[in-house]
């Protein structure tokens, strides 16, 4: 059943399934294991980024496509909650109304796109499509009557998704059951659903065929595959599975506006998390997300401690300056990508075969 799930593709790594399962039961039990509204809200982001990753890594990754529009599709589906929300009410027929309407337009979208900027080669294509995602932006911000403009919108949920909501009484272990709690493990289940659907689209026939053009395009067109429809398709589910990811989004802060969801710095987020995690892996999608989320909520914190421990000596408590984390958030990544450059899990399955075969030769 496992391997009808993941359509094979095991972590071929001891430490990567370790590390994997570690970041499952994590995320899994995170209410119970790290308690307090900061560390619940950094384990809902990476279950946001971790869909939101591994559906722009089909497209880098798995087609070889470089795309700047991707962070306008995950707005769509923030934008889409909010609106039906706003409009329609607190109800699960708004919720599924947005969401229906978001996958709509991300649709249309994706397959214009497709069709007329795919044929364009490289950079061409990235430039058109951080154009349109900019048109975009801009078009947000602009109508203020339907998304709320730069101030953005805030809205209610279902009463049971609802901070208010009181699921029980009594705590568990300490815990409050809470509306808040639902929620948080209705994205847990999302996020873990659509991540093996985009699991097993990759190690499908379908994902093949987009790792075959992303090595020699001219070869899978050659031998009979039709190029445009496959990468069309490709920046089509993209889409969304991004469109889902800014639904998470919204549904979980009641809000969204222009920098929520539709900023550049989202889309340089994403790309270094391919980075960090290895493209072409869904896995690394999983690990990326989970390391860096965690580095940029907690860096600033373990600054602060490093500042105040190094107060004897005031140039060493200056370059630990909270202030400065964004420097060193820049240092861990080039440090990264220096000693795993093909990223974490790309090394780690280098470094187990490579294990396997000296084991081999001993025998």
């Amino acid at each position: 059943m496992l391997a009808r799930i993941l359509s094979t593709d095991f972590p071929r790594s001891r430490v990567l399934a370790v590390l994997l399962v570690v970041l499952l039961l994590a995320l899994a039990f995170a209410p119970f294991v790290f308690p307090g509204v900061k560390a619940l809200n950094v384990a809902a982001k990476v279950l946001v980024f971790v869909v939101l990753v591994a559906s722009f890594d089909l497209l880098l990754g798995y087609t070889g496509i470089v795309s700047f529009a991707h962070t306008m599709f995950f707005g769509i589906g923030a934008y889409g909650v909010a609106i039906a929300f706003t409009r329609f009410g607190p109800t699960w027929g708004a919720l599924f109304t947005g969401i229906a309407g978001a996958l709509a337009l991300s649709f249309v979208l994706a397959l214009a796109i497709g069709l007329f900027s795919l044929r364009v080669r490289a950079i061409f294509f990235s430039m058109i499509t951080l154009a349109v995602a900019a048109a975009f932006q801009t078009l947000a911000s602009q109508l203020s009557e339907i998304t709320g403009g730069e101030d953005g919108l805030t809205f209610k949920v279902p009463e049971v998704l609802s901070p208010s909501f009181a699921l029980a009484e009594q705590p568990l272990f300490g815990v409050t059951l809470d509306g808040r709690l639902v929620c948080y493990y209705l994205l847990f289940v999302v996020a873990l659903v659509l991540f093996l659907a985009l699991l097993r689209i990759v190690n499908s026939p379908f994902g093949r065929v987009l790792q075959a053009i992303r090595e020699n395009e001219f070869r899978a067109e050659a031998i009979g595959y039709r190029v445009v429809v496959f990468r069309t398709l490709s920046s089509i589910l993209s889409a969304l599975f991004a469109t889902l990811a800014g639904a998470m989004l919204a549904l979980w802060l009641r809000y969204n506006g222009p920098d929520t969801s539709l900023s550049f710095e989202i889309m340089l987020d994403v790309l270094l998390i391919v980075v960090i995690g290895g493209m072409g892996t869904v896995y690394g999608a999983a690990l990326g997300a989970g390391l860096f989320v965690v580095a940029q909520s907690y860096l600033q914190d373990l600054l602060r401690l490093g500042s105040e421990a190094a107060s004897g000596l005031p140039w060493l408590a200056a370059l630990l300056s909270p202030d400065r984390w964004l420097l060193w958030l820049g240092v861990l990544f080039v440090l990264s990508v220096y000693y795993f450059p093909t990223g974490v899990v790309g090394r780690l399955r280098a470094a187990s075969t490579q294990h396997k075969l000296m084991q081999g030769k001993r025998t």
